[in-house]
C-alpha cells in the first residue's frame, strides 16, 4: 500500500489503531519498536494499513473473513514477484495474535506512488495496455500447489454459479432502476460460458485502488487478498469499471482473452455493480449511478458482441 501519510477517520475501524499497532511492533518485532506508525490515508476494507517508519507498512485484517490472505499473501507474493512486470507487496514478517488482537497480520515494504483513482495518468490507453501484461504474466505464472479459488479468494476464479441467487435477488430489487431484461440476458450468457480451461494465477480485483502510479505510469498491484489459481475471468472486469472507447479496446487486444471469458467477465461486473447498486438506492446517490452506468456498458459490450457472433 502507498499513500502519504496523514490524518485518518478510520483509525479505530473494527479496533485497529495506531497505539494497537505500536505495542504490537513492540512486542513482536523489538527492532523496529519506536518507529513513528501513522495510518494511511488511503485505506482499504478488508485490512487496516498502517505506515511503518519510511519504509513499511503493518497490514491487519479487520475481521476474520480477510483472515486466510495473510498466510496466502505471505507464502505467495514472493514466489509471484520474479516473474511479475511491476512490483509487489514485498513481505518482511508474519505477526502473531495475541489478547488483544485476535488475528495473524503482516509487515510489508512501502511501495511509492498513488492508486490509480487518485494519481495522473498520461496515457490511459498505454495504462491499459499495461494492466494487460500484468493479467498476462501474473496467468504465466507457475500454478503448481497454489490456492484453488473457493471460500479464501471470495469464490474469485471459480464458478459464477456461486453468486446466482443474489445476482438474481438484485435483478429483481432493481426492476424499474435498470434493464433488467437485458441484464439478465448477460447474465445467463455468463453462466452458459461454462470455464473448462487449465487453471491459472488470477488476482481477484483488478482495480484502481489496488494499482499504484508513477509518473503517469502503472508502478506496482497491490493487495492479492482475493487471489488464487482457477479461471482469470475476473481479472477483467476493470474494462468497464475503468477503461472506456481506445483505452478499453486497448486491454481488450492486449489481454487477448476468449469469447467465453469474456462473457464471464460481464458476469462478474455485472453481478458486483447489480449489488453495489441494490445497496446504494436511496443512500449514496453517486455510487448507485456510477454503478448503473457499469451495468449499462457491460449490456452493451454483450449486445455488440452477441451481434457480432450471429
Amino acid at each position: 500500500m502507498a499513500s502519504t501519510p496523514g490524518p485518518s477517520p478510520s483509525d479505530g475501524r473494527a479496533g485497529i489503531t495506531a497505539a494497537l499497532v505500536e505495542r504490537l511492533i513492540a512486542a513482536q518485532f523489538p527492532q523496529w519498536s519506536g518507529l513513528p506508525v501513522t495510518p494511511v490515508e488511503v485505506d482499504g476494507w478488508d485490512n487496516r494499513t498502517y505506515r511503518l517508519g519510511d519504509a513499511m507498512t503493518a497490514r491487519l485484517p479487520t475481521a476474520e473473513g480477510y483472515v486466510p490472505a495473510v498466510a496466502k499473501e505471505n507464502k505467495w507474493l514472493p514466489r509471484l514477484a520474479p516473474s511479475l512486470p511491476v512490483a509487489v507487496p514485498p513481505v518482511l514478517a508474519q505477526g502473531e495474535p495475541d489478547e488483544e488482537y485476535p488475528f495473524p497480520w503482516s509487515v510489508r515494504g512501502w511501495l511509492d506512488g498513488e492508486t490509480a483513482a487518485r494519481g495522473s495518468i498520461d496515457d490511459m490507453a498505454q495504462f491499459a495496455v499495461s494492466v494487460a501484461e500484468f493479467v498476462l504474466a501474473l496467468q504465466r505464472c507457475d500454478a503448481t500447489g497454489g490456492p484453488s479459488a473457493g471460500k479464501h479468494s471470495w469464490y474469485r476464479g471459480a464458478s459464477l454459479t456461486h453468486y446466482d441467487d443474489e445476482t438474481r435477488r438484485c435483478l429483481t430489487a432493481l426492476e424499474g432502476h435498470v434493464d433488467t431484461r437485458r441484464a439478465a440476458a448477460v447474465w445467463e450468457a455468463a453462466l452458459a460460458a461454462r470455464w473448462q480451461g487449465t487453471p491459472v494465477w488470477f488476482h481477484g480485483d483488478i482495480a484502481t485502488g489496488n494499482l499504484l502510479v508513477a509518473d503517469g505510469r502503472l508502478t506496482a498491484v497491490i493487495d492479492f487478498g482475493t487471489s488464487g489459481v482457477g479461471d482469470p475471468a475476473c481479472d477483467l472486469v476493470i474494462a468497464w469499471c475503468t477503461f472506456a472507447g481506445d483505452s478499453r479496446e486497448a486491454f481488450r487486444r492486449t489481454v487477448a482473452q476468449d469469447d467465453g471469458t469474456w462473457a464471464r467477465a460481464r458476469g462478474w461486473a455485472l453481478w458486483k455493480s447489480l449489488l453495489v447498486m441494490s445497496q446504494s438506492l436511496g443512500t449514496d446517490p453517486e455510487s448507485a449511478a456510477s454503478n448503473h452506468r457499469v451495468i449499462d456498458e457491460v449490456i452493451a459490450d454483450h449486445d455488440r458482441f452477441a451481434r457480432a457472433a450471429r
